[in-house]
């Protein structure tokens, strides 16, 4: 579209992306499937070895609590703005909008290399998961198989990519439910076996490993197992009825945070020592054998069950692949659309699809032919390093901009009462979002200098490996403040644009619209009003 000359380009780049020609295929259906299950793959399923190992079962019911209500608070926070807002980029827009631009711009691509290198990273994960029953066949014809079906997936549009997603989280979640109920009988005494386990790994080899640096150690591997849980948002330019289906997705949240994560990871702990000796595989960060999931299933001494489970790690693979391209193809149209990416990068075709950058991801997504070199695992170990702290920036600027919209609206003497979705954690939840992430990213700088099991002398090595976000961060933003001369890092709260976007919404009609939705609400029974508040 024709950019407006009178306008700033923050406000050009929050018109074009009101407008942008992207297809809302995307129905409630795919969204509450993308919400409950699609983020669950291998930082749950692998990743929660390395916590168990280094901080023990305790430990991993701290951090994953922790980090869970975060995720819950920052979720409703984000749905708010995107409720109100559904815009192509979501929170990447709304660093620019409600931040300033120099952090837009380096929270944009934050996002998008974590999605890029993401893609190669799941093809090996996926790769590696099918060796686990031994194939006699060479990593780049299954590297090439996954990557032609993540590739049509794609190209096909959002349809497609929701009806895969749909299928994809529909099988981690049946193989999550099917876990629980099987751990419980083991617990219990169940298995082949016939012996009652209960809580003896809790007191002998304990609760904690490593002592409080075991337990802060925990919460990145902890943080990641929640990445892609913000693609909802992400999603909102591409859903047929923001207003109520980014609302039921974003509680489903809650739900899932407490079956898949606290109840499996609870399992987890009972059934698995930290101090198995398989945990302890070299490079198990992507080696499915290592799995807590399949070793928990494997000590019991149950055949077949272990190769299910090790199907759905594969899925998962596969799964987070595919949101991968979907993710970072979305991020790179934003990047185009605020004019930190070659416009190019913004083409969008009749059907909808961004199909420049779903050609630029599937072209770094060949990376994934690392797998046939002789060292892989120390490729994509410092390729994922720009991974580690990426998804905490992104929850920590959601909460920020969450409270710089509320800041806003107040200046300007305009309430939430003109909002069609508020979070239920509020400002405080943001808050909470904030503080902790920023916690979290401290603790891991200290346990990467000085790590569990080393010396006292600081490890810069291992800093590089788990740290590498903050560097590549500061490098985005002194290459931002040279390019573009925009030294504004905050941007006040007076001068922010909360229009844009929401300019066919009619203001009086939907504050009476919330009004009868209230008084309606207020009606019914104790049960109904429960229901609503989580469902």
């Amino acid at each position: 579209m024709q950019l407006d000359p009178n306008l700033s380009d923050i406000e050009n780049a929050n018109l074009m992306s009101a407008k942008a020609p992207l297809k809302r295929n995307l129905t409630n259906r795919h969204l509450q499937m993308i919400a409950i299950g699609g983020s669950v793959g291998s930082g749950l399923f692998i990743g929660s070895a390395t916590a168990l190992n280094s901080g023990g079962p305790a430990a991993l019911l701290i951090a994953w609590i922790l980090v869970g209500l975060m995720i819950f608070a920052t979720m409703h926070a984000l749905c708010e703005l995107t409720v109100n807002f559904p815009v192509s980029g979501a929170f990447i827009l709304y660093n620019t909008r409600f931040i300033s631009s120099p952090w837009g711009f380096c929270m944009a691509w934050n996002y998008c290399i974590q999605w890029l290198i993401c893609i190669p990273l799941e093809l090996v994960a996926a790769t590696i998961a099918i060796e686990y029953w031994k194939c006699n066949v060479t990593p780049a014809v299954w590297v090439t198989i996954f990557y032609l079906l993540i590739f049509f997936i794609n190209l096909l549009g959002v349809r497609s990519y929701g009806e895969s997603e749909f299928v994809f989280s529909l099988i981690k979640i049946i193989s999550i439910c099917g876990f629980i109920i099987l751990g419980i009988v083991l617990v219990c005494g169940g298995g082949p076996n016939g012996e009652y386990i209960g809580g003896r790994y809790w007191h002998h080899p304990g609760s904690f490993s490593n002592g409080a640096k075991g337990v802060c150690s925990v919460f990145v591997p902890c943080s990641f197992s929640y990445l892609g849980t913000e693609l909802c948002g992400m999603a909102t330019a591409e859903v047929s009825n923001p207003k109520t289906a980014l609302p039921k997705a974003t509680k489903q949240v809650f739900w899932r945070i407490c079956l898949f994560y606290i109840i499996s990871l609870t399992l987890i702990g009972l059934l698995v020592p930290y101090n198995e000796p398989k945990l302890l595989l070299d490079d198990f960060s992507i080696n499915s054998k290592a799995s807590p999931f399949v070793l928990s299933i494997e000590n019991a001494g149950l055949s077949v069950l272990p190769s299910l489970m090790n199907f759905a790690i594969m899925i998962a693979a596969v799964s987070v692949g595919n949101s991968a391209v979907f993710g970072c193809s979305r991020s790179i149209v934003s990047l185009a659309e605020q004019g930190f990416a070659p416009k190019i990068a913004g083409y969008i075709d009749r059907e909808g699809r961004p199909l420049v950058a779903i050609l630029f991801c599937f072209f770094i997504g060949l990376l994934g032919y690392l797998a046939e070199c002789r060292h892989p695992i120390s490729v994509f170990k410092w390729m994922s390093s720009t991974n580690g702290l990426a998804c905490l920036f992104t929850w920590i600027s959601i909460c920020i901009c969450h409270l710089r919209f509320r800041r806003s609206l107040k200046i300007h003497g305009r309430g939430t009462d003109e909002l069609s979705f508020t979070s239920q954690c509020g400002t405080l939840g943001s808050w909470y979002g904030i503080l902790l992430g920023i916690w979290i990213i401290v603790v891991q700088i200290w346990t990467a200098l000085y790590p569990v099991n080393g010396d006292s002398k600081p490890d810069v090595k291992n800093f590089l490996e788990k740290c590498l976000t903050i560097p590549v961060l500061i490098v985005f933003c002194i290459g931002h403040l040279i390019w573009k001369r925009d030294f504004v890092l905050f941007r006040r709260a007076k001068d922010l644009d909360i229009d844009t976007g929401r300019g066919e919404v009619d203001l009086t009609e939907l504050k009476r619209e919330i009004r009868e939705a209230k008084e309606y609400l207020a009606t019914r029974g104790l049960w109904y009003k429960i229901y609503k508040f989580w469902c």
